[in-house]
């Protein structure tokens, strides 16, 4: 019994050494939830402040449609950046960062495109659709909106259990999710041939993309193990 003791004990990493870092449990992990939460928030305190103080330039509902739509895209690398972050510095626990960053992503997804329908496009359906034909990029956003719906409806434990294998081959969308939403960025700065931004979001993508690809086929050659 003893025996068995130490040796759970060693491979969770209690006794250092040989074992490698101490792993964080859960529920450490867990104790840092609210400060993510809390931090998550920031872009909407940071928006309340600047229109307390008449800072949201001269356009506001433009500032306010294109600074949700930029941290919808940098919370949504967050999320990507967790699997590889947690395999990196090998602390398993960190995925339970992985879920909020997702919801948050599409918290500021759906500010992006309500925005966008209320200032734009005054809630009128037949003005959104003509927009989605007409602008390429609109129609881009509105299929990566729909895929990160679809992820932030089915990311409970109970659709996790209810889909069983399919519930992984769905939540592969978010890489889909997340190269459309580079692609509708790069084209919005196009008409104003600013592309810094794109550019930067697109090379953090490609390298996460790269990254999980390499994370894949190591864990299919090794062991035909579900990746998470």
């Amino acid at each position: 019994m003893a025996s068995e003791v130490a040796a759970q004990r060693v491979g969770s990493g209690a006794l250092g050494g040989p074992a490698g870092p101490s792993k964080w449990t859960a529920r450490q992990v867990g104790r840092f939830k609210p400060v993510v939460f809390i931090l998550a928030l920031y872009p909407v305190a940071h928006w309340v402040w600047l229109g307390f103080g008449d800072g949201l330039t001269a356009n506001p509902p433009e500032f306010l449609i294109r600074s949700s739509g930029v941290w919808a895209l940098a919370l949504l690398c967050m999320t990507l950046g967790v699997t590889p972050l947690r395999r990196l510095i090998r602390q398993p626990a960190l995925v339970r960062f992985r879920r909020m960053l997702g919801l948050f992503s599409f918290f500021y997804t759906a500010l992006h495109v309500w925005a966008w329908a209320y200032w734009e496009r005054g809630w009128s359906l037949s003005s959104m659709g003509e927009d989605v034909l007409q602008r390429p990029f609109i129609a881009i956003g509105l299929v990566a909106t729909v895929g990160l719906l679809a992820l932030a409806c089915t990311s409970t434990r109970g659709w996790m259990r209810r889909m069983g294998h399919w519930w992984v081959v769905l939540h592969r969308v978010v890489y889909v999710a997340a190269v459309l939403s580079v692609w509708h960025f790069w084209l919005i700065r196009a008409g104003k041939n600013n592309f810094l931004e794109p550019y930067v979001y697109g090379a953090v993508v490609g390298v996460l993309l790269v990254v999980r690809a390499g994370i894949y086929w190591r864990e299919r050659r090794v062991g035909g193990g579900m990746v998470s």
